[in-house]
């Protein structure tokens, strides 16, 4: 038998991939597989994410003059509410969990699926069920309350469709429950042979995480909204205080889960710069266990910082202090997720590739956000920037900045075994570099605009902030641009890509071994496994590195490339 006939008798036994397995709308519609569930998640969040990247444009474009020309006040009220809303719970919040985690999480315990498939097609029936009233919301004229739905405002004085957008977060809610009690039950009861719990990749741990923070946290939100709803519904004494209510019960209620929110869309990019870094820089994660607690402890002492968004609310000065204190608790673990990661790095043998540049972007601007909300923790520097544009500046450095570019670094490194083909490789680069740097120009004059005294959610400014303003909106067109990039190179290397193998990137996780794209049951055989995560050997030297093209492109001459060989002297 010639090779090529041994190589197609060996094709013709594999099992067919996940992609091939039903072609039809219906089979992806009624599909319980984890991976197309994924890639339901992933067209739908892409669509939400436009919508709210559209919104965004718009809100630039009002900034650049201080007399607001496009928009009337109530408009511009609308306007920003539509931006927080899509983009907090029909993109932040699913992002990671629902497209990666969804895909990756069996594969990487050595699954054949999570542990209940069609509740994990329900929950993006529901997903879609709370994007299509948030999308009627929109329609019909929108919401002017802001994302956070503060009361009284949202109860008793908004001429929006508050119902219709409370209504929308509150299935979507259900959605994301769903989701973190399968990933749940999957890691506990799933896991292959010899995969013991300090064992787990690292993004495995953290989708546990915040999919336990999701179903202990979620059912808040829904509680405050069903309330919101029937008081302005049937006009129940909640929140109304002429009625007795108390307004800033909701917002003990709201914050109660919204700062675990935080957690829940930061936690998986974790993960995913994690799985990164280590195989970038060809060595096992540093403190390994230390992550693991800092992942768990991230999750835990979330739960008792609500009080810090609240400072300026009129709780007791008491309590305020125990809420700053815990704030800087907080920071704590992530700091050592932070430092961990540059000593994997430290005599490193680093590939600047695509996904390792979106993971050290991550770090950067995920650093200056955690900084940065040191400042907003302590009592006397929150009072002075409360409801100004530098908590806008933090938060987007926390929640786009670091989950954006960690959803993207994500995209990169697992694309191959997605589809099957490998994206063009400088196109990428340029795009993450793009990314960092109009992130940087769009959102740290924001930082100096608040801090002297900007207030967010006016289209009115005075003229001195003009200039902040400009910049900020440059770079947001900037960050437009690396946006879009990969939406067109990434549907080229769909049906021109090189193709990838089973493992591109020489990673060690149980997804790597296995075909890409995989097949419907993941894998032809149960894998077992028989040693802890990462381990690369010192000397290894990347599969990409060995292709003929790779070499010439880093090295014309052929000669050996200083910058990627002897990185460890």
């Amino acid at each position: 038998m010639t090779d090529a006939a041994a190589i197609r008798s060996a094709e013709a036994k594999e099992p067919p991939s996940y992609l091939k397995a039903g072609r039809t709308v219906a089979s992806w519609l009624t599909t319980t597989d984890h991976k197309r569930i994924a890639l339901l998640y992933f067209g739908s969040i892409t669509f939400f994410f436009f919508i709210g990247g559209a919104a965004a444009t718009l809100i630039r474009l009002e900034l650049i003059s201080p007399e607001g020309r496009f928009f009337t006040n109530d408009g511009y009220n609308r306007l920003f509410t539509l931006h927080g809303v899509i983009m907090v719970w029909f993109f932040l919040v699913p992002s990671i969990p629902t497209t990666f985690g969804n895909f990756l999480l069996p594969l990487m315990v050595g699954a054949k699926d999570v542990a209940f498939p069609r509740l994990n097609l329900m929950s993006w029936y529901l997903n879609m069920a709370g994007g299509l009233l948030v999308l009627a919301c929109l329609i019909l004229g929108g919401v002017d309350t802001g994302w956070t739905f503060y009361t009284p405002f949202s109860s008793m004085f908004s001429n929006g469709y508050v119902v219709l957008a409370a209504a929308a977060v509150f299935v979507a809610g259900f959605s994301t429950i769903a989701t973190g009690v399968n990933f749940i039950v999957t890691v506990h009861v799933l896991r292959a042979p010899g995969m013991t719990w300090f064992r787990l990749p690292l993004f495995v741990w953290t989708q546990y995480a915040t999919a336990a923070v999701i179903v202990l946290a979620t059912p808040v939100l829904a509680i405050s909204l069903l309330l919101l709803m029937a008081e302005r519904l049937f006009g129940l004494p909640i929140f109304d205080p002429a009625h007795g209510g108390d307004p800033v019960l909701f917002q003990h209620l709201f914050w109660f889960y919204s700062h675990p929110a935080v957690y829940i869309m930061v936690l998986p990019a974790f993960g995913v710069i994690s799985e990164i870094v280590t195989c970038f820089s060809r060595r096992r994660i540093f403190g390994y266990t230390a992550m693991i607690w800092a992942i768990l402890g991230i999750a835990v002492i979330g739960f008792f910082v609500w009080g810090h968004h609240m400072f300026v609310a009129g709780m007791s000065p008491f309590a305020a202090l125990v809420f700053s204190f815990l704030s800087f608790v907080v920071a704590v673990p992530s700091a050592i997720k932070v430092f961990n990661w540059t000593f994997t790095l430290y005599r490193g043998q680093i590939y600047f590739e695509a996904p390792m540049i979106y993971a050290l972007g991550f770090i950067g601007l995920f650093t200056t956000g955690g900084l940065s909300g040191l400042f907003t923790a302590s009592l006397p520097i929150d009072v002075h920037v409360t409801d100004s544009y530098f908590v806008v500046a933090h938060f987007h450095y926390i929640m786009v900045g670091g989950s954006v570019s960690a959803f993207f670094g994500a995209l990169h490194f697992w694309w191959p075994k997605i589809t099957g083909r490998l994206a063009p490789d400088r196109w990428a680069r340029f795009s993450a570099i793009l990314m960092y740097f109009g992130f940087n120009f769009t959102f740290f004059p924001q930082f100096v605009m608040g801090y002297l005294g900007m207030n967010r959610r006016y289209h009115h400014y005075a003229p001195e902030f003009q200039i902040y303003h400009v910049t900020s909106s440059a770079g947001a067109a900037i960050l437009a641009a690396a946006y879009l990039l990969p939406m067109g190179y990434l549907t080229w290397s769909l049906f021109y890509g090189r193709k990838a193998g089973d493992n591109p990137w020489g990673a060690t996780g149980l997804e790597w071994q296995t075909t890409s794209p995989p097949p419907r049951e993941n894998f032809v055989e149960q894998p077992r496994v028989d040693e802890g995560p990462y381990l690369y050997h010192p000397d290894q030297v990347a599969p990409f590195e060995e292709a003929p093209e790779r070499r010439q492109q880093h090295d014309p001459q052929g000669k050996s490339d200083p910058t990627r060989a002897g990185m460890e002297e």
